[in-house]
Order: C-alpha cells, then structure tokens, then sequence
C-alpha cells in the first residue's frame, strides 16, 4: 500500500483566493518511509502572502519570485501522488488548497476516499487531546524542537513519524522487507500490519571460530548441556 504524507504552506487560509508557496511530500510503502521525497516551492502567481501566513511559515514574496507557478509543477506533484493515497494533518485544509489548484490546471481533484486526515485519526485515538503536530510529537516522544517555524517538508517528516507511531507500524515493520513481509489490512476504520516470515534468513553472525569453540563447550559439557535439547544440535 502506497501513501504520500504531505503538508503545505499557504498565502492565507481562503483557498480560492489564496494560493501553496510550499509542498513537502514523503513516500511510504506499508507504513514505511521509503526515502522518495518532493519538496518545492511555488510562486503564487501574483497573490502576496498574508503578514499572518507570513509569520507562520516565514516564506516572502522576495523568496518567492523567481520560484515557478503551481501550472508548471502541476504534473510533477500528480506524478508523485499516483496510485498513492493522500495523508495530511487537518487533511480538509490542505486537500482544499490542492483540489483548488488541480482544477485550475485541468487535473482531476482527488476522491475523498484516497485521503487520510490524521486529526481524524488523532481525535479517535485521544479523544481528550490536544491533537496539533506538535502535541503529537510531546506524546510520542518525537523531537519537534528544531521547528521554530512551520515549513511543508519538516511537518511532512514529523507527521510521518506520528503517523506510523499512532498506526504502530515501526515496530512493526522494523528491519523487514515491506514488499514482501508486510501487508496492511483494514477492519474498523483501523490499519492492522501483518508481519510474514522473511524471504530469506538473516546471514549468520558468529564466525566459524566461535561455533567451533561453542560445539567443544558442548563436548565437555557432555549430555547434560541444555543446548543439546535444540533441534539440530543434539
């Protein structure tokens, strides 16, 4: 299962008026990041960022200017998102402000059903809160110290954290192949991850010297050690 884990940044908070300066997107295959990122920035194409958006994201004008206009990276971001689904937190935000430029452009807007809002998820999970990201990241230990400002691909990397933390996908998914051990079922609006044996067993990791010494031990042990109890060391 392909998920895109994205955020954006915004001139201001209308998304018919206002327009994305910023958007950062992380890859997950299984609940696992796979390293795939998209980070750009877009010039708003005329609409000056708000002085409230500008002291929470930090992003002029200036900056701005010379960065290319939401048409000409249009078929990029949706290259990224095939096939995938879209994971944002307050998904109804950010899919508004996207939806609102694909149909600009002539790109279709995106089924309800392909996206994922992690406050929704948060809210089921702890219903007494607080649910912002950075609430989240208190409660699961996730370090959010160095976001001094909102920018779309730092959010993007904290909400993937939360976001395998909350599915509890990591420990789940720690040290497999997620191609091929790892599948994700859904029952009540919950994600369950199934762990399959592993394709082929890990190498070894003692040298032929420490088996050796291992097998002498056995030796004078004699038929009293226990590790002659183990299948194949009898």
């Amino acid at each position: 299962m392909r998920e895109i884990v994205f955020d954006t940044e915004t001139t201001g908070l209308d998304n018919q008026a206002d327009r994305i300066v910023e958007i950062g997107c992380i890859e997950l295959e299984n609940q696992f990041p796979t390293g795939r990122t998209l980070h750009l920035f877009i010039n708003p194409d005329g609409r000056k960022v708000h002085p409230d958006a500008l002291a929470v994201h930090g992003i002029t004008d200036a900056f701005l200017a010379d960065k290319p206009v939401f048409a000409e990276v249009a078929e990029e971001i949706a290259a990224f998102f095939e096939g995938a689904r879209y994971v944002a937190h307050n998904a109804t935000f950010d899919m508004g402000f996207l939806n609102t430029e694909y149909q600009r452009v002539g790109i279709p807007v995106v089924a309800p059903e392909l996206v994922i809002d992690t406050l929704s998820l948060a809210r089921r999970r702890h219903p007494m809160g607080p649910n912002s990201l950075d609430a989240l990241c208190r409660r699961y230990g996730i370090d959010n110290s160095h976001r001094t400002k909102h920018g779309a691909l730092l959010d993007a990397e904290l909400l993937t954290d939360v976001y395998i933390e909350m599915l509890g996908g990591r420990q789940a998914a720690l040290g497999l192949s997620t191609k091929d051990n790892v599948t994700v079922e859904r029952a009540a609006d919950e994600e369950i991850v199934v762990i399959g044996q592993r394709p082929r067993p890990l190498a070894p990791r003692l040298s032929e010297a420490e088996l050796q010494a291992h097998s002498s031990l056995i030796d004078r042990i004699g038929a009293s050690a226990i590790w002659r109890k183990v299948p194949g060391q009898g």
